[in-house]
């Protein structure tokens, strides 16, 4: 072979193997087998909970004060949320955040609901004296819903689930019993993908508003929930005063009297 047929041979090659692979993909495809397409894993909300967030959006301010009339002429959509709840309790597939925000939601959703059966209503406190169950004396201790097919109450949720299963003190600042005291109403439902910058960003309202929490470095006024659930606030080394310094502008000093403040039980309504 010459010096140039050599040459010519060489710079074929390449052309010669693209068209190898052209022709062979080509007799694959054409004879009908064809090559797996590459799997793709669909990951899935455990719950969706986006028709209580619209109806959130749309009934809630910004300060967390609630249209209730509106939830009562939204009744429809409300209940067909509700009863995704009561017939879906959570798996133990379901992660940590999963199950904590569906619980979170179920709180609020029912206390919501609560107040629609009793409308139009002062407080919340009030409707204890309305309830004609025995050894129920709170509207808290009412089994007026269900969920999997078990009778349940908003004590059920927070003391038998949330502060029981999930050890989360955060938990204080998202649950809100429907009054004025109580941290603000997001106009957002809770989800697991966001759970724990809602919880952190529910802890920054709720320590920073002077109207529930007034602090200085040497003095506090604090809401009746750090005295309430101080058990909470207390385990894993942590104190009232390292929670209110992490979330408040103001940092309480480790030797700062501490007072609670009043409990406005009036109704959270716009």
């Amino acid at each position: 072979m010459t010096n140039a047929l050599r040459k010519l041979f060489r710079l074929s090659l390449p052309y010669l193997s693209l068209a190898t692979c052209i022709l062979s993909a080509a007799g694959a495809y054409g004879t009908g087998q064809h090559r797996p397409a590459p799997s793709v894993t669909l990951s899935a909300a455990a719950f969706d909970h986006s028709a209580f967030d619209r109806l959130l959006k749309k009934h809630v301010n910004e300060k967390g004060l609630v249209n209730y009339k509106g939830f009562r002429a939204d009744a429809k959509a409300f209940d067909q949320y509700l009863a995704q709840l009561s017939s879906t309790p959570p798996a133990a597939s379901w992660s940590k955040p999963e199950q904590m925000a569906y619980w979170i939601n179920a709180y609020n959703a029912y206390t919501i609901r609560l107040i629609l059966n009793h409308y139009p209503v002062k407080s919340i406190k009030d409707i204890g004296s309305r309830i004609k169950i025995p050894f129920v004396t709170t509207p808290w201790a009412s089994e007026f819903f269900s969920i999997g097919g078990k009778k349940m109450s908003l004590d059920a949720i927070e003391h038998g689930t949330l502060r029981k299963k999930y050890d989360d003190p955060r938990i204080h600042f998202a649950l809100v019993c429907a009054s004025i005291s109580c941290p603000r109403l997001r106009n957002e439902a809770y989800t697991a993908a966001k759970l724990d910058s809602q919880l952190d960003d529910q802890g920054r309202d709720f320590l920073n508003n002077p109207a529930k929490n007034n602090i200085s470095k040497t003095s506090a006024q604090l809401s009746r929930y750090f005295d309430w659930y101080k058990g909470d606030w207390n385990e894993s080394g942590q104190s009232v005063v390292k929670w209110v310094n992490r979330y408040a502008n103001t940092k309480m000093s480790p030797d700062a009297k501490i007072t609670f403040l009043d409990y406005n039980w009036n109704l959270n309504e716009q």
